[in-house]
């Protein structure tokens, strides 16, 4: 029995092909046109807004049912910001192991290869660290990176030391169900 001021919760449909095939021939222009502005790149932009429109196909599998959307421009530039975001983030990466390289002795230099693999598995840990709650994510960094000890992160968070175990151990777990994804 449902109560009249309760809510009914009820997933909307998952968009159809044809709903799929009108929104982008409606909205693929303005996107593109929405993250070349932002990129300065005509290829780019052209591979994120495909990649937009690659996750309303996907559907419920990746993601909560896609409603008919209400506001598709909306909705568009919020998943294609998203997307925006996490390629800037491994452009950026890139440049960091690009400059990293350049910095190593020739005899240090990794084959292309171990490069490739060393790359991937930056990019596995950024998306990791990217998943993760902020203050997790700070306890982390902080211990891991930095070398702050625990003592020292309660100190600068204003968190108990426990809570900076916690943080740790939610953290560590998430590496190692990283781990088999890794190269080896």
């Amino acid at each position: 029995m449902s109560w009249p001021c309760q809510a009914v919760r009820s997933h909307p449909p998952p968009l159809l092909p044809t709903q799929l095939e009108s929104h982008y021939r409606a909205h693929h222009g303005w996107l593109v046109h929405w993250l070349q502005r932002r990129l300065g790149n005509a290829a780019d932009a052209a591979d994120l807004m495909q990649d937009t429109f690659a996750r309303l196909l996907a559907g419920p599998s990746t993601q909560p049912q896609t409603p008919a959307l209400r506001a598709p421009k909306a909705y568009l530039a919020t998943v294609a910001k998203h997307l925006l975001i996490n390629h800037l983030r491994r452009q950026s990466l890139e440049r960091a192991w690009v400059d990293a390289l350049a910095a190593l002795p020739e005899q240090h230099v990794p084959s292309t290869e171990q490069r490739a693999q060393i790359l991937q598995a930056l990019q596995a840990v950024d998306a990791m660290l990217d998943g993760l709650k902020p203050k997790v994510r700070a306890v982390f960094i902080m211990a891991q990176i930095e070398g702050y000890t625990y003592a020292e992160i309660a100190a600068q968070l204003g968190i108990g030391e426990r809570s900076v175990k916690r943080y740790m151990a939610e953290a560590l777990t998430e590496c190692v169900l990283l781990a088999p994804d890794l190269p080896a």
